[in-house]
């Protein structure tokens, strides 16, 4: 007997699970920015009405959260048998490496309000480097002030053109520079020091990368200086400040 011929079968589609939307979120925001994303456009990624991502994710914000979880999660951990000051040192630049690769991480972790629990985990293990490097509690807790946003990868510049938003001319950008130099003549001497390139953050000319590892490398140094003196923000009974 000739076997009927079979329906063509449709492909299954993957599940959709929380892990899954929140990496096809950071998709997204990687390729159109984080601007652009809603819960309706991240849908139509996915190939699913809106309604869908409502079971694994409560709204936008919860959304933002995990998208962080997922860039934090992928920094590279401690290598074992580093001393305190290289193991900060690489986590940083490991942290920032992370960030760097998805332009829009670090504008969401500064909105949040409180730290999701993959940047705690991660701002955990820096502390623990320091507290087994031998610091004191005392002295780690003023080294991750003074470390601020820099433990996670990136700076907050005051801003990026000390001039304001300079005209693109060259001509009338000198005289814009020309006014500037008469009212704050050390600001513009520095603003002038280098050629500018608006790609960075601290500026046009500055290299992003070197003013990054050149202050945490500042910031390290002063660390094992004050961590060899023994030092703690409590004075000695008698001493003078």
């Amino acid at each position: 007997m000739p076997q009927q011929p079979q329906e063509p079968q449709e492909p299954r589609r993957t599940p959709l699970s929380r892990d899954r939307v929140l990496r096809a979120a950071v998709a997204f925001a990687d390729g159109a920015g984080i601007e652009a994303l809603s819960m309706r456009r991240l849908a139509q990624e996915l190939g699913v009405v809106p309604m869908a991502l409502y079971k694994h994710v409560a709204n936008k914000e919860e959304l933002l959260d995990g998208m962080v979880e997922v860039v934090v999660a992928g920094i590279a951990g401690q290598a074992p048998g580093s001393d305190w000051k290289s193991a900060v040192r690489t986590r940083i630049l490991g942290a920032r490496s992370a960030l760097l690769a998805h332009s829009w991480a670090a504008q969401v972790i500064r909105s949040r309000t409180s730290p999701t629990p993959a940047v705690l985990a991660y701002l955990d293990s820096v502390i623990g480097t320091f507290l087994a490097g031998g610091f004191s509690t005392d002295l780690t807790h003023h080294v991750m002030h003074a470390l601020g946003s820099r433990a996670l990868g990136f700076t907050e510049e005051l801003f990026e053109d000390p001039a304001g938003t300079a005209p693109q001319d060259e001509g009338a950008q000198a005289a814009a520079y020309e006014a500037m130099a008469r009212r704050y003549p050390h600001v513009t001497e520095l603003a002038r020091a280098v050629a500018h390139d608006r790609r960075t953050v601290v500026g046009q000319g500055c290299d992003d990368q070197f003013e990054f590892e050149f202050a945490l490398d500042l910031l390290l140094d002063g660390f094992e200086r004050l961590h060899g003196q023994g030092w703690t923000s409590t004075p000695a009974p008698g001493s003078t400040l």
